[in-house]
């Protein structure tokens, strides 16, 4: 039987390393459970490989081929799959984010980026980094507007998010910006392209006040937990701890406003921000 072919780099070569994975696993009789205990890691975690939202690490790699006798194939074919954009600590989320079915994210302190505007998404990176040269910053918000993309879809993926009342209060870039990027928002709504909430002061303590959260669900693959802090990330499969977060999210909509009296103040705010541009 021929061995699997290098993959090509402009393909999909994360999608392809993950067929070819399963390819692989299956001719050994191995279910993804069996793979997972002999590589240290769960069958869950060895499903999103297959599926294509998780990144295949070189030591994994090198792993897998002992395993399954591949002979390097996934170590040499690792670092196609690897490239990406995006910095380290998000480029795994970003990824597994453009094959998701359905997003659910809780934002405390800014616009998540799928929602942002290219001015917004703008002040915000420059504000991460205010000595970073002009270049850096355009291809940091170039990069963003990409993610953005996922929104063209008239229906996917679903993005339910919970905005923090102090993500719409909290002036990044000037008025004018902020009161184009909450009539953005309130565009996306109107279109019933996704659904917003906005969790107001008003709620109090609540159960995510130790940060932001993202839920990401897939297509014949486990969902996954994000959480992410300053310039670092952490992507979670466990499935206890992702259904845990998954009843935080629920306790985060029933503490938001509705969507109505959400959109009601979003819209209220945006009018603000160019009426005190523009007195």
């Amino acid at each position: 039987m021929p061995g699997p072919k290098n993959l090509d780099p402009s393909s999909s070569p994360r999608a392809l390393l993950g067929a070819e994975l399963r390819h692989a696993r299956e001719r050994k009789g191995l279910s993804q459970e069996a793979l997972g205990l002999k590589l240290f890691v769960s069958g869950t975690f060895v499903g999103q490989l297959e599926a294509g939202t998780r990144r295949l690490r070189p030591d994994m790699a090198r792993m897998i081929d002992e395993v399954l006798g591949t002979g390097g194939f996934f170590e040499r074919n690792c670092a196609a799959a690897a490239k990406s954009k995006y910095e380290d600590h998000f480029a795994e989320a970003a990824e597994a984010e453009a094959q998701a079915t359905a997003i659910r994210q809780y934002a405390p302190l800014l616009i998540p980026g799928l929602l942002q505007t290219p001015a917004y998404a703008q002040a915000v990176n420059r504000a991460y980094d205010p000595t970073a040269a002009e270049e850096t910053i355009e291809e940091w918000t170039a990069g963003r507007m990409e993610r953005v993309r996922l929104l063209d879809h008239p229906t996917k993926p679903l993005l339910w998010a919970v905005l923090d009342e102090a993500a719409l209060r909290r002036v990044t870039g000037g008025r004018a910006v902020m009161a184009e990027a909450l009539r953005h928002i309130a565009s996306l709504a109107r279109r019933n392209r996704v659904v917003v909430q906005v969790l107001p002061f008003s709620a109090g303590a609540h159960a995510a006040m130790q940060g932001a959260l993202k839920l990401m669900e897939f297509e014949g693959a486990p969902p996954l937990a994000f959480y992410e802090g300053v310039s670092n990330g952490r992507l979670e499969d466990d499935p206890a701890t992702v259904t845990q977060q998954k009843f935080r999210f629920d306790f985060l909509v029933a503490s938001a406003h509705s969507r109505e009296k959400s959109l009601a103040l979003i819209e209220a705010l945006a009018q603000d921000y160019a009426h005190e541009e523009h007195p």
